[in-house]
């Protein structure tokens, strides 16, 4: 979406490049890498593997708990304005009902979250070459 149609949106903070969403982004990958090299760590030293699992878990933890967080927010304005009864039952939206669904698109059209569903999809793939390769090819 434009960044002009996001800037007066509720929603924000959520979607800009603030130092929160840049804090949680990057936990996000670094611990989707530090899962990822658990295997190919474990064939080099069990101890830099179990770091690596720690890491990883420990970072995914942080990170859900953020998008938990974001994704409260986002339900309980969608409940507490009705949104879903009103869009089931067709009644008429109001301006602010349509300004709080173009916020929650907005915030659901982040570029970051895309590119780190991506990053997890192409680390796990590789991931799962790499050891089905040290598992039972090598």
């Amino acid at each position: 979406m434009k960044k002009s149609r996001c800037i007066n949106c509720s929603e924000y903070k959520n979607c800009q490049d603030s130092f929160t969403s840049w804090f949680f982004f990057i936990i996000g990958i670094i611990a989707t890498v530090a899962i990822r090299v658990v295997t190919a760590l474990m064939h080099l030293s069990p101890v830099y593997a179990k770091i690596a699992w720690y890491i990883g878990v420990g970072g995914f933890f942080l990170f859900f708990i953020y998008k938990f967080r974001v994704s409260q927010a986002r339900y309980r304005t969608i409940t507490k304005n009705e949104l879903m009864d009103k869009m089931d039952t067709k009644r008429e939206l109001t301006e602010i009902d349509y300004k709080l669904i173009g916020s929650i698109l907005c915030a659901l059209s982040s570029k970051k979250e895309r590119v780190n569903y991506m990053f997890i999809f192409v680390l796990s793939a590789v991931a799962l070459i790499l050891a089905i390769y040290m598992d039972f090819i090598k």
